[in-house]
């Protein structure tokens, strides 16, 4: 059986996370195909550190996998699992300053590098932050045997940048499940009828102030899922809008049901992303059929086929709302994300996508080794 490694994410079961929510469903879908092997972060998983999980053995490396101690954790993990597996998956390229140093000893094992959504361009890490990760990318682009693009957008940019042809496998995001609305639940939350709803990092490039801002303007409730204590730009945020009843901001809430239940009825969702790639939290909300108003950019574009509706600031938020808020139009548009998810983000077919670029390394291999032979 084919041996396959997984680093980079913080591990499973998934708690939070795009690449956690990726290993999960791997590892359900292909535990019994494949002898798979998931690296994870001790500390994390300190409380519920398991043997196996969906058909995979999990390793736990005692160090933290975020922050800056998230390099040392994806090195190490990187360099147990090239001992004991034919095909190494790597989340991410925080850790792939290791991987010239690997080629120089040994070849023979694949290595398949999933580039995420172009860490050194976000503005929340410092010069010397970012200057490092884009080295760390330059590295995984050019040590890996494949790279992955989880966008077409950041496939183009590998290949302006590079030279090189990516592979393009984003997300699946039908995991997500339609829950009714209990009455307790939405006196809990101070829910309206009607509301728009958005989960995400409480960060600039998430765009929450837009956001927020415009929906204040139109006294039309908001519901916000987010770490808003976790920076300087959310206390503010929280601090500047909490009073105002129509703008409903929640703390982060990693209960799967309890998201559900939310974001399955409201009537609209936003998505003000403006960096990262394919974002599960859009796909997922594409799935349970909410209409899609998104930052203007080429990811969210690309994600959605073109198909949302796409805004650049308060003001044109403000009047896309005014202009596209009407139950019919956002029912057609709720159609058509629904459809377009099931079409292209379904975890049945992601899984197969990385099935078979698992198993053409393994053929490619016995070819390589038919022909020595000769």
């Amino acid at each position: 059986m084919l041996k396959v490694s997984i680093v980079g994410s913080v591990g499973i079961p998934a708690r939070y996370g795009g690449f956690e929510t990726l290993v999960q469903y791997l590892t359900y879908y292909l535990g019994r195909k494949l002898d798979i092997t998931v690296y994870c972060s001790g500390p994390t998983y300190r409380n519920d550190k398991r043997k196996s999980y969906n058909k995979a053995h999990l390793k736990y490396i005692p160090l933290s996998g975020n922050g800056i101690q998230s390099v040392i954790y994806d090195i190490v993990s990187f360099i147990h699992a090239v001992c004991s597996s034919d095909v190494v998956l790597v989340l991410g390229v925080s850790g792939s300053i290791i991987l010239p140093f690997y080629r120089i000893f040994n070849r023979t094992k694949r290595i398949i590098t999933n580039i995420d959504g172009l860490e050194h361009k976000r503005q929340k890490w410092s010069k010397l932050a970012r200057a490092y990760l884009k080295f760390s990318e330059r590295m995984a682009v050019k040590y890996s045997d494949v790279v992955l693009s989880d966008n077409k957008a950041i496939q183009r940019y590998v290949k302006q940048e590079y030279g090189i042809d990516s592979v393009f496998i984003p997300y699946g995001g039908d995991h997500v499940e339609k829950i009714a609305l209990k009455d307790r639940f939405r006196e809990k939350y101070r829910l309206p009828n009607t509301y728009a709803f958005k989960v995400c990092r409480i960060e600039p490039e998430n765009n929450i102030h837009l956001v927020l801002e415009a929906f204040n303007k139109m006294q039309r409730p908001l519901v916000v899922v987010g770490n808003w204590d976790n920076s300087k730009y959310g206390r503010q945020l929280r601090e500047k809008y909490a009073d105002i009843p129509y703008l409903i901001l929640l703390d982060p809430i990693y209960n799967q049901k309890i998201l559900n239940q939310l974001r399955s009825n409201a009537t609209l969702y936003i998505h003000g992303h403006s960096a990262g790639g394919t974002n599960p939290a859009l796909l997922e909300a594409m799935s349970l059929g909410l209409p899609v108003f998104a930052f203007d950019c080429p990811y969210n574009r690309e994600t959605t086929y073109d198909k949302a509706v796409y805004f650049r600031d308060e003001d044109e938020l403000y009047e896309l709302i005014s202009t596209n808020g009407k139950q019919e139009m956002l029912r057609k548009l709720g159609q058509e994300m629904y459809v377009l998810a099931h079409e292209q983000y379904t975890w049945d077919k992601i899984t197969r996508q990385y099935m078979d670029l698992f198993l053409s390394h393994r053929y490619s291999d016995e070819k390589v080794a038919k022909k020595a032979k000769k």
